[in-house]
């Protein structure tokens, strides 16, 4: 069953504000990022306004150039899986051995990374990481919905690439909001163990496939 968007929002804005959620409402890394955040209850918010200006800035770049000039060139969307695939594996590695070490998972806000809460500045740029290393960030945020914008020409264009960005903002603001509630409930480190466990396996997947890609 299909949710209808307002019918009085213009066509070309709802359609973006589909699209924008469509793409992004799927659990990758960077959801998984601020879903980790929100439940250790570390910079969750400022994490949320960093993945909005990340997403923000690829959609305008799609929007107002990179789908004119046709996409990414093959080198450069080798670059991108590339440092997306190390960028993975790393991670992946160390939400591993969070799972499997004995007391390395701790709950609530004691669960750290190295043991020390984290920076403003570590958690900014730990959150642009997740989205501008993360390919699929480029290539479905940047180039599909600049591609997409293309259909309503100028300056329908402009309305579309709106409507992604407000899809952005809902979702980030949806996301924090749930998690932060959750993360106020959860306090067993068997679940800090299996949420890692998922995680390492979910990064290490995505870089499986993103390798096959580039065959």
């Amino acid at each position: 069953m299909s949710i209808a968007l307002p019918s009085l929002l213009p066509p070309a804005f709802s359609a973006g504000l589909a699209l924008s959620l469509s793409l992004i409402m799927a659990i990758g890394p960077q959801n998984a990022h601020v879903m980790r955040m929100g439940l250790r209850r570390q910079h969750l918010w400022l994490t949320v306004a960093t993945s909005m200006l990340a997403d923000f800035v690829l959609i305008t770049l799609g929007v107002l150039g990179l789908a004119e000039l046709g996409g990414l060139s093959d080198k450069l969307q080798g670059a991108l899986v590339g440092a997306g695939v190390l960028f993975l594996l790393v991670y992946g590695w160390q939400a591993g051995q969070r799972c499997w070490r004995p007391g390395s998972s701790q709950p609530l806000a004691a669960d750290t990374d190295a043991g020390q809460p984290m920076t403003r500045r570590q958690a900014v740029l730990t959150a642009l990481a997740f989205s501008w290393l993360n390919p699929h960030a480029w290539l479905d945020t940047a180039v599909l919905i600049g591609s997409a914008s293309l259909a309503w020409g100028r300056p329908g264009n402009q309305l579309f690439g709106a409507g992604a960005l407000t899809g952005s903002l809902l979702w980030f603001t949806l996301l924090g909001a749930a998690t932060c509630w959750l993360g106020r409930r959860l306090g067993s480190a068997w679940l800090w163990r299996a949420i890692d466990g998922l995680v390492a396996l979910m990064m290490w997947g995505t870089a499986a496939w993103l390798l096959s890609s580039l065959g």
